[in-house]
C-alpha cells in the first residue's frame, strides 16, 4: 500500500512538473487528475484555440522502455472516452481539441505535440 502511494505521489510531482512546462510554452492549465467513469486525464490545458488533453509519463530510466511508449492503444482509448466525458459535461463539444504526450525519462523532458488522435 505504502509503495502504491509513493507512486501516486511521485506521479502528482511529474504532472505538476509537466503542468509547469506546458505553461512555460503559453498554455493555461484547467485542470489536473480529470476523473470520469471511463478513466483519467493527467492535465487539462487551453493552448490558444485548442483545449489539449495531456498525459504525463514518467521514468527513471528506460528500463521499461520510453515513457510516450506506455501511452499505447489502450491508453489512449481511455484518455479520448474521458476527453468527451469532459466535453460533453461542458458544453464545448465544438471546441477543437488535441492529445498531447509528456515524456519524462530521469530529467528529459519529451514533448509530443498532437500524439494521437481519437
Amino acid at each position: 500500500m505504502a509503495e502504491r502511494k509513493n507512486k501516486r505521489q511521485t506521479g502528482a510531482a511529474y504532472e505538476r512538473a509537466a503542468g509547469y512546462y506546458l505553461e512555460q510554452l503559453g498554455f493555461e492549465i484547467l485542470e489536473y487528475n480529470y476523473r470520469c467513469r471511463a478513466g483519467e486525464i493527467d492535465i487539462i490545458a487551453k493552448d490558444g484555440d485548442y483545449l489539449v488533453f495531456c498525459e504525463v509519463k514518467y521514468r527513471s530510466d528506460s528500463r521499461a522502455g520510453s515513457p510516450a511508449e506506455a501511452v499505447d492503444c489502450r491508453k489512449q482509448r481511455t484518455i479520448f472516452r474521458c476527453a468527451m466525458q469532459y466535453l460533453t459535461q461542458r458544453h464545448l463539444e465544438e471546441m477543437p481539441c488535441r492529445f498531447d504526450v509528456i515524456g519524462i525519462e530521469g530529467t528529459e523532458v519529451t514533448y509530443i505535440k498532437n500524439a494521437f488522435t481519437g
